[in-house]
């Protein structure tokens, strides 16, 4: 069931691999990156840091600015390749199977893929696995008590090259009450943070003046009591045993 699951993900992230940053790194999707990137700022500062599922390494690069060492991995070679050519340190494999050793990482952080992988306790497990004792990981979830889903419900599956759409791909939703149950023995949530709280559709930071207020909104909000409704939900675990 992984072996296949990983072969559609490769071939889908491949595909997407040519159209991925075409509007990252601005409006949006920058400011998704930052909010994700200040969840685990305090877990990766001077850190061995494995991130899964890195992409082109756009998130990871900014990891390497202020920790120890930074590591990825990620399933599609086409996304292999780019984050290599960015001269990051990045592995072909799969979250189910991390080909790193048991405790060889302080954090081991996933953005935006545990929603794609059926097996996410097997993924959370491995992630925890390659974590020394002491250390952190954050996972990232697809949240159903968000706008994010009811805009999603209503403009459907969206383009994401020439020939696919996300309907292309295995997609789950898990709401923030699922994180503890998901969590291996020996692993305690200790911080619960939600990306993309008020946000009803992405055009809208393409605004100037209402992109920069609803970005600075945002971050106030992912750490409010309605980080609940947050479109992603990132979850800092402690490794205690």
């Amino acid at each position: 069931m992984a072996k296949a699951d990983d072969t559609e993900n490769r071939a889908y992230y491949d595909d997407f691999s040519g159209w991925y940053e075409r509007e990252r790194g601005r409006g949006y999707h920058a400011m998704l990156d930052d909010l994700e990137l200040d969840a685990v700022s305090e877990y990766a500062r001077h850190q061995r840091v494995l991130e899964v599922g890195c992409g082109t390494g756009l998130v990871l690069s900014r990891l390497k600015e202020t920790t120890r060492s930074a590591r990825g991995l990620d399933v599609s070679p086409g996304m292999v390749r780019r984050a290599q050519a960015r001269g990051l340190e990045v592995v072909l494999g799969s979250a189910t199977a991390i080909p790193f050793a048991d405790n060889s990482f302080d954090l081991t952080c996933s953005f935006k893929v545990l929603a794609h992988i059926p097996e996410l306790g097997r993924a959370v497990a491995e992630m925890a696995r390659v974590t020394r004792v002491g250390g952190h990981i954050a996972i990232e979830l697809y949240n159903p008590w968000s706008l994010r889903y009811l805009a999603k419900r209503i403009a459907g599956p969206q383009p994401i090259s020439d020939g696919r759409t996300e309907a292309d791909v295995y997609t789950r939703w898990d709401p923030p009450t699922v994180v503890p149950k998901i969590l291996p023995p020996g692993m305690r949530l200790v911080s619960l943070r939600g990306i993309r709280v008020l946000t009803p559709a992405a055009f809208v930071h393409k605004v100037p003046v209402l992109g920069r207020g609803l970005a600075y909104a945002e971050k106030l909000a992912s750490r409010s009591p309605l980080r609940w409704l947050g479109g992603f939900i990132v979850a800092i675990a402690h490794k205690d045993a």
